[in-house]
């Protein structure tokens, strides 16, 4: 070790302080460790009056040499008591010229190093100093050590500028700054101290190793300029995600252990290193993941060590499996996301167009309503018939305008089967009856939703649902405008409903109180089950029939023959004319004409003449039916007007017939006057004629 004598100056003068101090210490050194160890001290204290600041002095040497034994020092008085004078012996400076030691010492101040600017190491670990001071002046130092002190902020190191080594761990610092002149650094520890953040160390470019464990940083990053870091601690602290570290073109090793980080997103930038070789994460939420190893793994392939542990080739082979299934089930989730995302703006884009397409009809609505009551004249001279698009009326606000402009382009119709459920938005989705669906998809079909589509334009397409997927039993109406009972007569043209569900929303045809037993009642050979969620009952059923019974027989009892049959249609005409040909015969005839007539089963009778016509068919039978007026208005005007001319040349015959008569008279007359005349003119026309 470095034996030396310190000599301190009190900064009163001699005939002002009465006070001298001699202090000799004897030390044994251990070199191979670079301490000092002090086994023997002897005080001879020559006192001939005490003062205050003499007793600190006092106190401060004992305290902080008492245990040192072999060195002689010679303190005295000088101007700043607070800071003791080391000075060492030729013979010591021979020995350990470049190197002195001061711990454990009590130090609660950097002593004043005189004369030994040629050191390169020094070691004040385990004292109580609290500032970095009094070495400015050994510029040759490269070994600075300061380990568990109490030193608050990095100060007094601007004139090291060939300091190599800087260990300032276990003490109060609370930010790294004032390193601007320390750019040979080469090992810098600031472990266990009070540090948040890292910063003010980018210029450091020749710095290999970082020790910034046991702080307080919550994130790692502000790593740019550290070209030559090869290693970095930052264990126990509180990251939850680290960047800028693929910018460190040297890092071999990087400590994580115990901090919090959770997910590999948040150190994604990891995988991005080339030269990363060793890496710990023990301690982490995310080390408690069934995917951490393998994930690790598959994205830094370049790892030799994992927490502290080699690496073998069968995990890294076990790794690549897991990490392809992960990545195909992510790619699957990432399609579903995508799919999903589309099938929401998609169902979004289709309720604005139906939120649009009902307001126009409400408008359309309000202004023919206008219309009507300002010129009731003017509304019938186009046979009273009414515009169904804004277009034609002009009835579409500004606002609503420039909102279909605004649409999107996307999809305006959604056709989806999920499991055994058909969900159909907007009117477009109806066009996929017509599609080619497999035997097998259309089999598994049990439910048929729609939404956003007018119930109206889902009327013509049920013969088809039919044909397409005969198991759908169940459907499902939202947003479609059922605004009245007589709508749900159109669903008897299916082959089997076992449930109906009518969301409120859309269809105001909820609100009525008796909705569902007309339904039970019309629909009454399905043998429905439920109704909105609600199991049907007998009670159900039988209060149907009471409620609506007689209106079923009302409505057959009034329609002719002809009409009963066009609406039961061919399949029913057979049944119905054996109802009537049976009617007031004998049991015992009626039932020898039964057996074939047994087979015709299906809806009841009366109930088949409660029938649903589209408001477009509506207007079709409509033009049809003015287009027949019209056709027999322009027919009965022409046979009029033939009768007429007939009628007209005949009165003109009858004034002229008697002056023709007696002209026809006196021509024959004069023709067969002479009779060998008129025989020979007769028998030249008969030879002209052949």
């Amino acid at each position: 070790m470095i034996p030396g004598k310190y000599r301190s100056v009190s900064g009163r003068a001699a005939s002002n302080v009465n006070c001298g101090l001699h202090l000799v210490i004897q030390t044994s050194s251990l070199p191979e460790k670079n301490k000092v160890r002090f086994k023997q001290v002897e005080f001879r204290l020559n006192k001939e009056t005490s003062s205050f600041p003499g007793r600190l002095l006092q106190h401060d040497l004992e305290r902080n040499y008492s245990s040192r034994q072999g060195d002689h020092i010679n303190l005295v008085s000088s101007s700043m008591p607070s800071f003791p004078i080391l000075q060492r012996s030729s013979e010591e400076k021979i020995l350990y010229s470049d190197r002195l030691t001061l711990e454990r010492q009590k130090l609660t101040v950097c002593p004043i190093i005189d004369g030994e600017e040629h050191l390169r190491l020094l070691n004040f670990q385990h004292n109580f100093i609290t500032r970095i001071q009094n070495i400015s002046n050994l510029q040759r130092l490269i070994f600075l050590d300061l380990y568990d002190n109490q030193i608050e902020e990095i100060s007094g190191l601007s004139t090291l500028r060939s300091l190599r080594v800087l260990l300032l761990g276990k003490n109060r610092i609370k930010k790294i700054s004032n390193l601007e002149n320390l750019k040979s650094l080469d090992v810098l520890d600031l472990h266990g101290n009070q540090i948040t953040k890292i910063e003010n160390v980018n210029h450091l470019c020749d710095l290999r190793v970082l020790n910034l464990a046991r702080n307080l940083l919550s994130h790692v990053d502000n790593l740019n300029g550290l070209d030559s870091l090869t290693e970095l601690n930052l264990r126990h602290n509180q990251i939850t995600f680290v960047r800028d570290v693929d910018n460190l073109p040297c890092l071999q090793r990087l400590f994580l252990s115990f901090n919090n980080i959770s997910t590999f997103e948040s150190v994604c930038c990891l995988a991005d290193s080339t030269s990363l070789s060793d890496i710990t994460f023990d301690g982490n939420p995310i080390a408690q993941e069934s995917w951490y190893k393998h994930t690790i793994l598959q994205n830094m392939m370049q790892l030799r060590q994992l927490d502290m542990k080699r690496i073998t080739e069968e995990e890294r082979r076990m790794a690549s499996v897991v990490a392809k299934k992960e990545e195909e089930k992510k790619r699957e989730s990432h399609k579903q996301s995508l799919l999903k995302e589309k099938k929401r703006l998609t169902i979004n884009n289709v309720a604005r167009n139906w939120d649009l397409q009902q307001n126009r009809i409400t408008n359309i609505a309000a202004n023919q309503e206008r219309k009507d009551s300002d010129s009731q004249d003017n509304s019938q001279n186009d046979g009273g018939t009414i515009s169904a698009f804004p277009e034609e009326t002009g009835s579409l606000d500004s606002g609503l305008t420039s909102a279909l402009q605004g649409l999107s382009v996307t999809d305006t119709h959604l056709v989806e089967v999920d499991g055994d459920t058909l969900s159909l938005y907007g009117s477009g989705a109806l066009e996929c009856l017509d599609r080619n669906w497999s035997v097998q998809t259309a089999g598994m079909v049990t439910t048929v939703s729609f939404t956003f589509i007018e119930f109206d334009e889902i009327v013509q397409v049920l013969p088809k649902l039919k044909i397409k997927f005969p198991n759908s039993l169940h459907l499902k109406f939202k947003e479609t405008n059922l605004i009245m009972l007589q709508q749900f007569n159109a669903l008897a043209q299916l082959r089997r409903v076992d449930q109906l569900t009518v969301d409120p929303q859309g269809n105001p045809v909820v609100s009525f109180t008796l909705w569902k037993y007309y339904v039970l009642f019309r629909l009454s050979h399905f043998s429905m089950q439920k109704i909105n969620g609600t199991e049907v009952t007998q009670n159900d059923m039988i209060m149907a029939e009471r409620l609506f019974g007689i209106l079923a027989h009302v409505a057959s009892s009034e329609l002719p023959q002809y009409r009963l049959i066009s609406i039961l249609g061919d399949a029913r005409k057979k049944q119905f004319r054996y109802l009537l040909e049976t009617k007031g015969k004998k049991p015992g005839i009626a039932s020898e004409e039964n057996n074939d007539s047994k087979r015709l089963v299906g809806e009841n009778t009366n109930r088949a003449t409660l029938n649903y016509t589209t408001r477009d068919f509506y207007n079709e039978k409509l033009e049809e039916i003015k287009e027949k007026k019209k056709f027999c208005k322009m027919y009965i005007e022409d046979l009029v007007k033939e009768a007429t001319e007939i009628n007209m040349k005949n009165e003109a015959l009858q004034k002229l017939w008697p002056q023709m008569f007696i002209e026809l008279v006196r021509d024959a007359v004069i023709e067969i006057r002479n009779k060998n005349s008129y025989m020979k003119l007769c028998l030249q026309q008969i030879t002209d004629q052949k």
